[in-house]
């Protein structure tokens, strides 16, 4: 599908709708080699492709209804027990090494469980398990729910549901504090990990040399989360997808990133190129106008009336509908950011929800100055602030914190070796001595082909119901941000060193301190639990791991009683 354009002096394909499959219908990639092309190649086994481990790797297993049912007393003892300060059901103090009359109660229903509801309720999911084995619809017994879990709520996803990562600044200073070099140099590494992935080149996740399931990095690129109006949302996955969108102004354009057989088709230099188009176009517009228009905090609302807008939005116009299925096929979203956070926290809400910026025009019309509109929250996205300030926020559903940590960690670590590339190639100008980190082929569009990578811009027709609802989508969010505090805590007095030279383990460090901080305040032993990773199973994400434990009760406690010594609390601590 393809609609008139026209080229502005800034390059820009405006009031263009191009279907990106579409735009170099045959393929038209320069198939021999120039001196702007470059073939990166690793030395790689067949056995060490991206997926070639996914066989290999053992289903989760479904532990028999008396192994579980012999464990939970002792998940849920430290919960239902006594403890100093606190008062039984009976309104009398009790000790928390008397069992409780609620945790007597407890045994009852479990011994009834066993007896009655258990063994049919277990017989079921077995033959679930074994019916989703048997059909391949099913990695794993839990991935149904987990999936449910996440896309059937109906609230926003902001605040409740996407993650965030902040970078650290970038190696190079020459060019980590110029906003558009710093994009261009995330933006590239970002469009190689997709090209090798696409390619299975992607280095396989591992573990102390066990194999980690990939199945979700299947979803990191070309995916989308989409609002459904009766059911629960669904995740849409494009595996064709070859361009990028990138945000500016609360204004959508995208570029070509990838030929159609996955080769990379810009290098840094042609992005920071395409970005400063871009920010020369979205220049023209006033915020006060743009942001009338952002159609990105739409996304921020309660699913079903996301799904409501999509709808009316998207049958307004087949220019419309073209332009939605541009977006939500993108490998990923590219945000530029006007705002420049003045400390480590601001940069952390940047992240998370935007900035909240309320300006007043003359004639006293409010509008939204601030970042928080400029987002496109189903979409991973890739953020950069105006001093070069880097992070990410991802949507969830589909992808966890350790595949969206890979992500990160490789393309900051490909824009490292990028930078001992360039300081060291005056020296060993023959020489490889900092291999590239992402296997990806790349191949610029030249000459005739330079058309397929440049920027357009997505224009969509909205009417009035429309602009409206975008309003109240920015006074809701707003209300929202300005209710929350985002700080980053840094604690710099001792950390990991110390901890595992103690002989204990760092994570175990931090919930018990969470827990006995909340002792503390409330005299209370509260549920909390601690993401464990399940991706050495088949289709495995994480797993909920209580750590209200019967001994971590009695470290609070301990803790707690000025009597104690210290040797005492240690002892509780190991």
């Amino acid at each position: 599908m393809s609609h008139s354009s026209s080229t502005t002096a800034d390059g820009i394909h405006s009031s263009a709708v191009m279907t990106p499959a579409k735009v170099c219908s045959n393929g038209d990639a320069p198939s021999t080699q120039n001196d702007d092309c470059r073939h990166h190649r690793y030395s790689r086994h067949a056995s060490n492709t991206t997926f070639s481990r996914q066989a290999t790797l053992p289903r989760l297993p479904i532990p028999t209804l008396e192994e579980t049912l012999e464990k939970f007393p002792a998940a849920v003892s430290a919960l239902l027990s006594s403890h100093d300060g606190e008062k039984n059901s009976n309104g009398e103090s009790a000790s928390n090494t008397r069992e409780t009359k609620e945790m007597k109660e407890c045994r009852k229903e479990i011994e009834q469980f066993l007896a009655v509801d258990g063994p049919p309720l277990q017989t079921l999911l077995l033959e679930y398990e074994q019916k989703g084995r048997e059909d391949g619809t099913l990695g794993s017994y839990v991935e149904e729910f987990w999936t449910e879990a996440y896309l059937a709520p109906d609230q926003s996803v902001v605040l409740n549901l996407n993650p965030f990562f902040v970078l650290e600044d970038g190696p190079d200073t020459n060019k980590s504090k110029d906003q558009s070099c710093r994009a261009a140099s995330l933006c590239f590494s970002a469009i190689k990990l997709a090209s090798a992935l696409k390619s299975e080149r992607l280095v396989p996740d591992s573990f102390r040399g066990k194999a980690l399931c990939m199945d979700q990095f299947r979803a990191l690129f070309g995916a989308c989360r989409v609002p459904e109006l009766f059911e629960k949302d669904t995740v849409a996955v494009d595996p064709d997808s070859t361009h990028v969108v990138v945000l500016e102004n609360n204004q959508m354009y995208f570029f070509q990133a990838l030929w159609p057989d996955g080769t990379v088709a810009v290098n840094e230099q042609d992005i920071y190129e395409i970005l400063t188009a871009i920010k020369a176009d979205a220049s023209k517009v006033a915020p006060e106008i743009s942001s009338r228009n952002a159609l990105g905090v739409l996304t921020t609302l309660p699913r079903r009336e996301w799904a409501n807008a999509r709808d009316i939005i998207k049958n307004k116009s087949v220019h419309n509908k073209a332009a939605l299925e541009i977006i939500d096929g993108a490998l990923f979203v590219l945000v530029i950011d006007d705002v420049t956070p003045k400390d480590i926290h601001e940069a952390a809400a940047n992240m998370l929800h935007g900035t909240y910026n309320l300006r007043s025009e003359e004639n006293f019309i409010d509008y939204q100055a601030g970042s928080c509109c400029n987002r496109w929250y189903d979409k991973l996205q890739v953020i950069v602030c105006n001093d070069g300030r880097a992070g990410i926020n991802f949507e969830h559903s589909a992808i966890d914190g350790h595949t969206a940590l890979r992500f990160v960690s490789d393309i900051f670590a490909d824009n490292i070796v990028s930078f001992a590339q360039s300081i060291t190639k005056t020296i060993y100008p023959d020489e490889d001595i900092f291999p590239p980190l992402i296997n990806a082929d790349i191949r610029r569009a030249t000459g005739a082909n330079t058309h397929f990578t440049m920027p357009r811009k997505l224009n969509l027709e909205l009417p009035q119901s429309i602009l409206d609802k975008i309003y109240y989508a920015e006074t809701a969010l707003s209300d929202q941000i300005v209710s929350s505090d985002t700080v980053v805590l840094e604690f710099a007095e001792y950390g990991k060193t110390l901890i595992v030279r103690n002989r204990m383990s760092p994570d175990s460090f931090v919930q018990l301190s969470m827990l006995l901080a909340y002792y503390r305040l409330y005299g209370k032993i509260v549920c909390q639990y601690e993401p464990v990773l399940t991706k050495s199973f088949y289709h495995g994400r994480t797993e909920a791991m209580r750590t209200a434990t019967e001994y971590a009760a009695a470290f609070c406690k301990t803790w707690c009683d000025p009597s104690a010594t210290a040797n005492e609390k240690l002892n509780a601590l190991r």
